[in-house]
């Protein structure tokens, strides 16, 4: 049965009225008044631009759960692929990826050089000079060695696990972790440098110079020098270390904590035997997760997947 339309008029003349009240509510003092705190509450008046550029020069390699990226000073980022973790070349010419069953070279277009099947491949790390480089990383079997090429492959150490970090330099010298301790290998000369007790280690990092090396598990964290003395140590205290970096010179050391569902960013600018102050950068809720410095030391990146 037809039923008449009914006129929408009222509805809008009503629409009308009401914004025009709040209309002059907001231009009073009092609407004001309101209207600016509720800007503060909300944030918009310490809101900052969005980052469409990097603060400092060069390129960033960030894994997410997409795969992995390369991203410019501009902001541009191409992604490279699917894969679960990537890092740099020495001269950062080309990327090394693992994936489950696969590890392999990329150039950062994403153009494809070589690829290696290995079952469980993961942690690829490369280092060398301008002729002669090697890629270590960890499959089912141990940690393995691959030349920059993908040639030659070989098992260094049967059944370890990791992690693992290359010191920089010309010599082939790898830090890792196994059986309950930090190990420091020659693996030209297939000779063990130094090791230091440090159960549960879950990163390894050396400085840019080679002078310092950081090893971190769930129970805190400790700098070495290139001897294996140990200048700097830090337990979890009040709360766990959930990560941590070496600055390109190994003088300053940051490092993350959560807890109570917050997170502080630390920062200790000189590493001292003595006396070592640690000043907070930064707080926020949820969690922090990896830390890097820029090349001069003066930024700090954080990842905020909680932000």
């Amino acid at each position: 049965e037809p039923v008449a339309r009914r006129s929408q008029w009222p509805r809008v003349a009503a629409i009308a009225v009401a914004l025009a009240a709040l209309g002059a509510v907001v231009l009073s003092s009092p609407g004001r008044a309101v209207l600016q705190e509720l800007r503060e509450v909300v944030g918009v008046k310490r809101a900052q631009p969005a980052l469409f550029s990097l603060p400092a020069p060069g390129r960033l390699l960030v894994s997410s759960d997409a795969g992995a990226w390369v991203v410019e000073q501009d902001g541009s980022k191409r992604l490279l692929g699917d894969y679960r973790e990537a890092s740099w070349s020495p001269f950062g010419r080309f990327v090394v990826v693992a994936r489950r069953d696969e590890l392999a070279a990329l150039e950062p277009d994403g153009d494809v050089r070589w690829t290696l099947p290995r079952r469980g491949a993961r942690s690829p790390r490369w280092t060398g000079t301008e002729t002669d480089t090697r890629i270590a990383y960890v499959d089912r079997t141990g940690i393995r060695v691959v030349a920059g090429d993908g040639t030659g492959d070989r098992l260094l150490v049967r059944r370890a696990r990791g992690p693992l970090a290359w010191k920089p330099g010309r010599s082939f010298v790898l830090a890792y972790a196994s059986r309950g301790e930090l190990r420091i290998l020659d693996i030209e000369k297939r000779r063990t440098l130094w090791r230091a007790p440090f159960r549960g280690v879950t990163a390894i990092q050396w400085s840019a110079n080679g002078q310092r090396l950081l090893a971190r598990a769930p129970g805190g964290l400790r700098v070495y020098d290139a001897r294996g003395a140990l200048p700097f140590a830090l337990g979890p205290g009040a709360a766990p270390v959930a990560s941590a970096a070496l600055a390109a010179d190994g003088v300053s050391v940051a490092y993350a904590q959560t807890a109570a569902g917050r997170s502080q960013l630390w920062a200790v600018p000189r590493i001292r035997p003595d006396a070592n102050a640690a000043r907070r950068l930064f707080s926020g809720a949820g969690d922090f997760g990896d830390i890097a410095w820029s090349p001069d030391g003066t930024w700090l990146l954080v990842t905020w997947p909680a932000a």
